[in-house]
């Protein structure tokens, strides 16, 4: 019997085009991810990145942060060097400050920040992310490598 071998990123790609439901009606999957770890989310419109990555690493049986807050993934897994030559999409998670340039760095956990499985670098000066919550779906998005908190393997 042939063994089938998927990567989180693999899986992830398979939601790309998954979107929130403006209004009042949510998109079911995205409510389901939320309340994985949470039951507080009664809609979608709400930071939903950490959840996204929770549930693809839930489905595959790799550690998560079980929280909806993104930098709580600073926590998780194994830390590996931001000099790019080390990130594998497929294996590791991209933690990024969100919001106003003078956020804190990797050290506080409980502040904005965005989460998701590292897609690519566009040297020098962009790292890619397949995420959730990127423009209210699932894609891959360009964020300023400036803006990365940490990189964390997740095997």
């Amino acid at each position: 019997m042939k063994k089938i071998e998927i990567t989180a990123y693999d899986l992830a790609q398979r939601f790309v085009g998954m979107t929130e439901v403006a209004g009042k009606v949510s998109n079911p999957q995205i409510l389901a991810m939320l309340q994985l770890d949470q039951l507080w989310p009664e809609q979608d419109e709400v930071p939903w990145c950490s959840a996204f990555v929770n549930y693809i690493t839930w489905l595959l049986r790799l550690p998560r942060s079980k929280s909806l807050g993104a930098r709580s993934w600073l926590q998780v897994g194994i830390p590996i060097p931001i000099n790019f030559e080390d990130p594998e999409p497929g294996f590791d998670v991209v933690i990024l400050k969100r919001g106003e340039r003078d956020q804190p760095g990797p050290e506080v956990i409980d502040a904005p920040g965005h989460v998701g499985f590292f897609a690519g670098i566009e040297f020098p000066a962009i790292v890619l992310i397949l995420g959730g919550n990127q423009s209210d779906s699932v894609n891959i998005s360009r964020f300023l490598i400036q803006n990365i908190l940490g990189i964390r393997r997740l095997f």
